[in-house]
């Protein structure tokens, strides 16, 4: 059962770094470079723990065991409740969930990408909070043409329908869709009170009409 709460908790990502002549930003998932993030995140939020700590993405050049095991260290000193992953395949998690519990999974995801069901099949199965960034697919959702009926016969946003759709897929979806402004915090909370029948997902999942 996940925790709705989860999102209360304060989060961060470690796991990139500036690297190469470029100064491009890559994954890095070597022990002491994963022990330096967390303590300068620690410093830079001004807490003793971080309640949730991610992955940012899995470095292919150092061993799942080392770059898991450093944070699973820090979670056994107290610097770490809970270890998420971000943008992993279903073979990852089942790898990563050998070596360390996984609270969460960050991937990108929504109602017109759906390239990770089998990692969302895969954090149901487990109990495992799923989630999903670019939630709404920045402006593409208003270029669906089902999308955009839908949103006009329930007096809704495009942006208000991709949510409710993802709140009612999966109950281990907690949507993290980003915000600028006042107005678009507002679009988005409302989207929790949007009801969509089935006659409308069913519509909504059917693949789009050929152009």
């Amino acid at each position: 059962m996940v925790r709705p709460e989860l999102l209360d908790d304060l989060s961060t990502k470690v796991g990139v770094a500036r690297s190469g002549p470029a100064s491009e930003w890559k994954p890095d998932g070597r022990p002491a470079v994963l022990r330096d993030q967390v303590e300068q995140a620690l410093r830079r939020l001004r807490v003793e723990r971080i309640e949730l700590l991610q992955l940012h993405r899995i470095d292919p050049q150092t061993p799942l065991a080392d770059q898991l095991g450093t944070l699973r260290d820090m979670r056994t000193e107290g610097k770490v409740g809970r270890i998420g992953l971000s943008e992993v395949t279903a073979a990852e998690l089942d790898q990563a969930r050998e070596i360390v519990d996984v609270a969460s999974v960050q991937n990108r995801y929504n109602l017109l990408d759906r390239e990770h069901e089998p990692v969302l099949a895969a954090c149901e199965a487990a109990g495992i909070a799923f989630l999903p960034w670019r939630p709404v697919a920045w402006g593409e959702s208003g270029a669906s043409a089902e999308v955009a009926a839908v949103a006009a016969e329930l007096d809704a946003t495009p942006t208000q329908v991709m949510l409710a759709w993802l709140l009612g897929h999966s109950p281990v979806i907690l949507p993290i869709p980003g915000t600028a402004r006042i107005d678009h915090l507002e679009e988005n909370l409302a989207a929790e009170d949007l009801r969509l029948t089935q006659i409308h997902r069913d519509r909504l999942d059917r693949p789009p009409e050929p152009a």
